[in-house]
């Protein structure tokens, strides 16, 4: 283990299950169990349970599940350690580390050290006559100083050092420098700033800390925008700009928009509640974010095609989620006697906050903007046209979750095809039909190649010797359940088990027992990824009668025996192993 065992037991002890999720969770009890909306996936109707008994967590929608620990792995993205110390400073507890952890946690903050004194040095730099030239594009861009200063912006000097003289000054080593991403190497093994004379943003998480840095160029050299890399304390998926700030909004949504540049500028008009996505679309991990401030979003994006279409991938990830959708599309601009797109910023600009706020209140919902999209691909002054949309716009009816939204839809789409209701309403039903053969057909295909086609925690959960699995998940739920029920000595091996998973849980949970201490899922977390720990949940959750549990436990212990020694048999046996395999086709 990478901490005492006695410090892991505190810190369970400390961390109740129901305590943590809650935070981050609405819950309400049902029975033993508490129940809410999945964090980790969109879904309208809770699905997603917390056991205080048994202290863990289990979604019966997208099966993850696990201890308080897995839990903060999962929602902050951390690693068991950081998680471990994530849950000690939250229980005010003194990480006990080793050395390797330590090194591993020492860099972790230095690199965010680092992130924060060049934030500093940026910023420093916009106020010296080295940033005169990032003042002078600030006021073009109509962007006060108070702005710049909550935003945190700063410029970086027009040289090739500047941030790494600086910053190794300070005592930060150059391969710190390139772990944070702020030093590029050359071809000659040199090192280089990588922003220079730019516009400089940094991107602060939720919980204050430096992890990146957007930029933009003051002239027409390219790339315009350029941001920070991954590195070990940054995943742009992972991460909104301007969270940190509209997280305390008391606006009743959050505004997702392209550009860095647009938040501020909705900011400083009043808009506190805008985010941005980090150079990439929308992406499931950021939806989880989001769901912890609001179940409202509105999406902005530019007015060009790259902006629709990035609206109508944000829809697809939405749908049948727990978040309200609304569509804001900004409308292009005439400039000398041309319709040009326009973004947040431009209309701020142009058109003022009041204007921003009456499209904002009249914004349409996500699926109003989807047919609004199918529509005007058609010319529907046309018979043939008219046919095709009802063809395409049938699908997207189809696949709307609600019996009410596919009704005032569906009435909508007749009325603007022209045809009549019950012709649209048959229309549907064919692309519901289309739709569940579809859905059939490729779990026919998954069926007959599971190797090829499950996903890795699906294979997790294939078993190779069904009887036997069945019988091995037995044992583990009664050993966490009531350890009392086993004999002093090992009733079974590792060997013993049919699934290599299941026996490796057996093993470690039994050392704990043999320690005279009580079986915990929580033991076992370091040791299996995060599919392998919502597998092993998927089994702690199942039901195990405790009435007759000593003679279950008996049945048990003999499949697995029985089993273990037909496998040794027909690995001996090849011709043994040749009936066997006849048999189990017959």
């Amino acid at each position: 283990m990478a901490f005492p065992q006695s410090f892991m037991d505190e810190l369970m002890s400390r961390s109740d299950i129901v305590d943590v999720v809650s935070s981050y969770v609405q819950l309400s009890r049902k029975g033993s169990n508490l129940f809410g909306l999945c964090p980790f996936h969109s879904e309208k109707t809770g699905s997603f349970s917390v056991s205080p008994d048994k202290q863990i967590y289990y979604c019966f929608g997208c099966k993850k599940g696990g201890s308080v620990i897995n839990f903060i792995m999962e929602i902050e993205n951390l690693s068991f350690p950081d998680a471990v110390r994530f849950l000690a400073k939250r229980a005010g507890m003194e990480v006990p580390e080793e050395e390797g952890n330590r090194e591993a946690a020492r860099h972790r903050q230095r690199l965010l050290d680092l992130n924060r004194d060049a934030a500093r040095f940026y910023y420093q730099t916009l106020q010296q006559p080295e940033g005169a030239a990032v003042r002078a594009y600030l006021e073009k861009r109509q962007i006060l100083r108070a702005t710049a200063v909550k935003f945190g912006m700063g410029a970086s000097p027009d040289a090739w050092d500047a941030l790494l003289l600086a910053m190794t000054k300070k005592g930060y080593t150059k391969a710190e420098l390139l772990d944070a991403g702020l030093v590029v190497r050359n071809k000659n093994g040199g090192l280089y700033d990588k922003f220079r004379n730019r516009l400089m943003l940094p991107v602060i998480d939720t919980r204050g800390d430096v992890v990146a840095f957007g930029s933009r160029v003051l002239d027409k050299s390219e790339p315009k925008y350029m941001n920070s890399s991954e590195t070990p304390v940054y995943s742009k998926r992972r991460v909104l700009y301007g969270l940190n700030l509209a997280k305390k909004t008391k606006r009743p949504n959050i505004i997702l928009c392209e550009g860095n540049l647009d938040i501020v500028t909705l900011h400083q008009a009043g808009f506190d509640n805008a985010v941005a996505s980090m150079g990439t679309a929308l992406t499931v991990e950021q939806t989880r974010l989001l769901s912890r401030f609001t179940k409202e979003l509105v999406l902005c994006y530019d007015n060009d095609d790259a902006g629709k279409i990035a609206t109508d991938r944000a829809l697809q990830i939405l749908n049948h989620s727990e978040f309200s959708v609304k569509v804001l599309q900004l409308p292009r601009r005439l400039v000398d006697g041309q319709y040009v797109k326009q973004d947040a910023d431009d209309f701020i600009k142009f058109q003022g906050p009041d204007a921003f706020e009456r499209l904002l209140r009249g914004s349409e919902n996500g699926v109003e903007f989807r047919m609004a999209q199918v529509a005007g691909k058609y010319d529907l002054t046309q018979d043939e046209s008219r046919v095709a949309y009802c063809e395409e716009i049938s699908t997207l009816l189809a696949s709307l979750p609600s019996a009410a939204e596919q009704e005032i839809y569906t009435l909508r789409a007749a009325q603007t095809a022209g045809i009549t209701p019950e012709a649209m309403k048959l229309e549907v039903r064919r692309a519901f039909k289309r739709n569940a053969a579809r859905e059939r057909r490729a779990e026919l295909r998954r069926s007959l190649n599971p190797a090829s086609q499950l996903q890795p925690r699906e294979r997790t959960l294939h078993y190779e010797n069904l009887r036997s699995a069945r019988a091995e998940e037995g044992v583990l739920r009664l050993l966490l359940m009531d350890s009392t029920l086993f004999p002093r000595d090992i009733p079974l091996q590792a060997s013993d088990f049919s699934s290599p998973l299941l026996g490796r849980a057996f093993s470690l949970l039994w050392q704990e027992r043999s320690e005279g201490k009580e079986p915990s899922l929580s033991l076992l977390t370091p040791y299996f990824s995060s599919e392998e720990m919502s597998h092993l949940t998927a089994v702690y959750q199942q039901p195990e009668s405790r009435q007759n549990a000593s003679q279950a436990l008996d049945d048990y212990i003999r499949i697995i025996h029985t089993e273990a020694e037909k496998r040794a048999d027909s690995q001996q046996d090849p011709l043994l192993l040749a009936t066997e395999k006849y048999k189990g086709k017959k």
